[in-house]
C-alpha cells in the first residue's frame, strides 16, 4: 500500500521510536521499593507499558495488567508521584532508539514532511528524551498524555494536531505500535501504520485495523508517495 497526499506524520513515542522499558521498569521498581512492595522483572513490567504513567502505576500496584478496582485513589496518587519523581531522574539512562528510527526520521524531515509526537507519556519527559537521543530538531510539535483532557485511544490529541497545524485528517498519517494508536486514528478519520515490534500487550497489531502494518520502521519511507513541489 502507498499513502498519497500526506503532509503531516504523527508518531507515537514509546514502543514506536524508543524502547523506554528499562528506565520505566527501573523507576517502577524504585517506587515499589519505596512503598515496601515487591519489585517485578523487567519483562513483566514491559507487558504493562503503553497506556500512560497513571495506568502503569496502577498495574504495578495491582501486580497485574488487570487493575485492582479496589485500589485507593489517594494511595495511587502518592505512588504515581513517587514513580514520576524517580522517572525524572532515570528518563534516558538505558532508553534506546529502535533500528532505523533516526535515519528514517532524518530522511522524512529532509523530504519536507511535518513531524509530530503524539504520546500517552507525560509531556514533561518527552523533549528531554528527544534531545538526549538527537531527535528533538525533527519534531515541530509534541502532544503528551497530560497535554489535553483525553488521550489515545480517544482521538482528541490527533484532532488537536490537525486544528493547531491547520491541516485535515486526510493529509495526516498516525504511526504507532499499539491498538491505542490505531483506534485513535480511526476515530479521527486518519489513516495509520501499525508497527509489530512495540508494546501491544501481546496482541497482534494486525487485528486492530491499521491501514498498513510494518515490521521495520524504515518501511515508512517506501510506503509514502513523495511530496512533490507544485508546478506553475
Amino acid at each position: 500500500m502507498k499513502f498519497t497526499n500526506k503532509d503531516v506524520l504523527l508518531f507515537d513515542l514509546d514502543g514506536t521510536l524508543i524502547d523506554s522499558v528499562p528506565d520505566l521498569a527501573l523507576s517502577i521498581n524504585q517506587m515499589l521499593n519505596a512503598l515496601d512492595m515487591t519489585p517485578y522483572p523487567t519483562d513483566t513490567i514491559r507487558s504493562w507499558v503503553g497506556n500512560g504513567a497513571a495506568v502503569l502505576t496502577k498495574r504495578a500496584l495491582s501486580g497485574s495488567i488487570d487493575i485492582d478496582p479496589d485500589l485507593d485513589a489517594t494511595y495511587v496518587e502518592k505512588a504515581l508521584s513517587i514513580f514520576l519523581s524517580f522517572y525524572d531522574k532515570n528518563v534516558c539512562v538505558e532508553t534506546t532508539l529502535y533500528p532505523n528510527v533516526k535515519s528514517t526520521l532524518e530522511s522524512l524531515h529532509s523530504d519536507g514532511y511535518r513531524l509530530v509526537i503524539v504520546t500517552n507519556k507525560p509531556e514533561q519527559f518527552v523533549r528531554p528524551i528527544l534531545k538526549h537521543l538527537g531527535l528533538n530538531d525533527f519534531f515541530e510539535m509534541v502532544v503528551g498524555g497530560d497535554s489535553l483532557p483525553k488521550r489515545k485511544p480517544d482521538p482528541m490529541q490527533l484532532t488537536y494536531v490537525c486544528e493547531t497545524l491547520g491541516v485535515s485528517p486526510s493529509s495526516c498519517l498516525m504511526i504507532g505500535d499499539s491498538k491505542n494508536d490505531i483506534f485513535a486514528a480511526t476515530a479521527a478519520d486518519m489513516q495509520s501504520i501499525g508497527l509489530t515490534y512495540g508494546y501491544n500487550h501481546g496482541e497482534d497489531i494486525n487485528s486492530h485495523g491499521a491501514s498498513l502494518v510494518l515490521d521495520n520502521f524504515a518501511g515508512i519511507i517506501e510506503a509514502l508517495v513523495p511530496i512533490t513541489e507544485p508546478t506553475y
